[in-house]
C-alpha cells in the first residue's frame, strides 16, 4: 500500500508542479498534455527506483559471499 500511495501522491505532485513551474519559463502545456508528461515521468522513476534496486540487492549479495 505504501508503494502504491508513493506512486500516486509522486504522479499527482509531479503534474501540479509541472503547472506550477512551466509557464515561469515559457512553457504552456495543457492539462492533458500535463498528464501524459506526469505518466512519462512516473514510469521513468518506476524503472530508475526498480534498475537501483536490482543493483543494490546484487552488491549486497556479493558483499554478503566475501
Amino acid at each position: 500500500m505504501e508503494s502504491i500511495a508513493n506512486v500516486v501522491v509522486g504522479y499527482g505532485v509531479a503534474v501540479v508542479t509541472q503547472m506550477l513551474v512551466f509557464p515561469l519559463f515559457g512553457l504552456h502545456a495543457s492539462l492533458n498534455q500535463n498528464l501524459m508528461m506526469g505518466l512519462v515521468f512516473t514510469g521513468v522513476s518506476l524503472v530508475r527506483s526498480f534498475l537501483l534496486r536490482r543493483v543494490f540487492e546484487t552488491l549486497w549479495t556479493i558483499q554478503a559471499q566475501r
